[in-house]
Order: C-alpha cells, then sequence, then structure tokens
C-alpha cells in the first residue's frame, strides 16, 4: 500500500506541527505525474513545482525564461500524480514584480492543485508576500542565493559571506515572516547562518546548499538522480540514484538521510 494512502494529505499548518515536533521536512523539484506518484508513494512531504525545469526540462541556461503558463502546465501535471504531498508553485520571473501580478499568478497555480506559492527575495516583495497571505494564498519565500537574480549576481554564488551580507539576510528572514510567509526556502547560505537564521525564524526553513541545521532540505530531482542536464553539478548535490539502485529506492533513500540528519553533510554545505 502507497504511503499516501496511509497518511492524510500535508497542509500548510502541518508544516509548522512537524518543526514543532522536531521531524525535519522533505521537499523535492517535480514536473510530472508519473515522477510525482513516486515522490508521493515514498512519503516525501513538500513537492515544488520550481523553475529550476527550465534548466532541467526545457535546456534552457537559466530559469529567466520560463513562464507562468510553463508553471501552471507542471502544476497540474504534477497535482494528478501526487495527492498527499503539498504542492508549491514557483513564480517565474517577472510575474510577481507586483501584487496584483502575483495575485493573478497565485490564482492560476492555486487553481492548477498548487497549495502554496514561492517567491525569491525581501525589499519590495514585502507588499507581496502580506497582499497574497492577506487574501488566503501561502507563501514560501526564498532567500540566500536567489536563481532569479543571477544577472545582478553575476552568476550562482553563495551568499552571506561577509557581515554586512549576513545580517541582511537575518534581517529578510524576520521580515518576510512578519509579512506572513509561512515557510523559508535559504539557498546557497553558510550553514552556520544557516542554522542561526533558523533557530530566530517563527517559520520553519527549507535548506538547499544551507547546511544541516535548517527544518528541512531540498533538492531538483534531475540533480538527487544524477541526471546529466548539461549544467555545473553545485557543492550541495548528492546522487542518491546511486546507492539506492532506482527511482523510488533514490527517493526514500534521500528522505532518509534528510530526516535522520545524515544529509547534509560538511561535503555538501558552505562555510
Amino acid at each position: 500500500m502507497s504511503v499516501h494512502a496511509e497518511q492524510k494529505s500535508w497542509t500548510v499548518p502541518m508544516l509548522a506541527d512537524a518543526r514543532a515536533a522536531g521531524r525535519k521536512l522533505v521537499m523535492l523539484t517535480c514536473y510530472d505525474a508519473s515522477l510525482a506518484r513516486v515522490l508521493d508513494d515514498a512519503g516525501i512531504e513538500l513537492i515544488l513545482i520550481g523553475d529550476s525545469l527550465g534548466m532541467v526540462v526545457q535546456g534552457r541556461d537559466s530559469t529567466l525564461p520560463v513562464t507562468v503558463d510553463d508553471i501552471a502546465y507542471h502544476v497540474a501535471c504534477v497535482a494528478r500524480g501526487a495527492r498527499r504531498a503539498l504542492k508549491i508553485a514557483d513564480f517565474p520571473f517577472g510575474s510577481d514584480a507586483t501584487p496584483e501580478q502575483a495575485h493573478a499568478a497565485a490564482v492560476r497555480f492555486i487553481q492548477s492543485g498548487a497549495a502554496m506559492v514561492k517567491l525569491e527575495g525581501a525589499g519590495h516583495k514585502l507588499e507581496t508576500i502580506r497582499f497574497l497571505a492577506q487574501r488566503e494564498i501561502p507563501v514560501c519565500a526564498h532567500l540566500g542565493l536567489t536563481p532569479q537574480s543571477v544577472l545582478r549576481m553575476g552568476g550562482f554564488k553563495v551568499q552571506g559571506r561577509e557581515q554586512s551580507a549576513a545580517e541582511r539576510l537575518r534581517a529578510d528572514a524576520l521580515a518576510v515572516a512578519e509579512a506572513g510567509a509561512a515557510l523559508l526556502v535559504l539557498e546557497g547560505v553558510p550553514a552556520n547562518l544557516a542554522a542561526d537564521i533558523t533557530a530566530a525564524s517563527p517559520i520553519p526553513t527549507v535548506g538547499i546548499g544551507a547546511g544541516a541545521g535548517c527544518d528541512g532540505q531540498v533538492l531538483v530531482l534531475h540533480d538527487m538522480l544524477g541526471i546529466d542536464t548539461g549544467h555545473r553539478k553545485p557543492k550541495f548535490v548528492k546522487d542518491f540514484l546511486a546507492e539506492g539502485g532506482s527511482i523510488a529506492g533514490a527517493v526514500r533513500a534521500y528522505a532518509e538521510a534528510v530526516r535522520s540528519g545524515a544529509f547534509p553533510d560538511e561535503t555538501h554545505s558552505y562555510s
């Protein structure tokens, strides 16, 4: 019997409950129904329909060309395959430029099967987070290495190593929570800083290249399976297919490693 047939579907309030209980949250990206079913059966709590699809599915050099139509299409595909996991839809580049634009896109994502939306950054995005939260749309914030900022950053670079940048990240983490975000992804952040932010955060954190001190972990599914997408693999990526023996086995191995605290270790984290 599959895991999702035995357990209740995940809801947004359950994320805070898991944190309070000391249970690590396990997240993977996914873009189609068949693999979504595999993730659901393995007990993955959170599925991110990420703009990463631009690079790993569409073969692009960055996430920037992904559209609202692309995300809505893939959300609907994943929703057909995953009944239990909580589905999170990524705002593609430019779709959350104003609160009104973000709301229009979010409605499409929710109607396609998502239960939460994810946006990158703080600053002027705080107004958008408030706007969405006040209209009953759950929000996941994303700080640190934000891929949609690749042009400004000049590449995919670890964030928060300098004291001023670290302090800004700490402040932004508190600000997104105050604005109404219910979950926070920290990407490409030194492990000690991510642990400090997590300890101070009133909402759960999920790390990717942010060490083991976060409340959960996320990886791009294709990276976790060791698939060659034509892009350089970051330090935080681990090939779980090599030890899992099958796609389903790899997903289970990843989930077990996250929950036990075995992943990420120091070799898959930044200092």
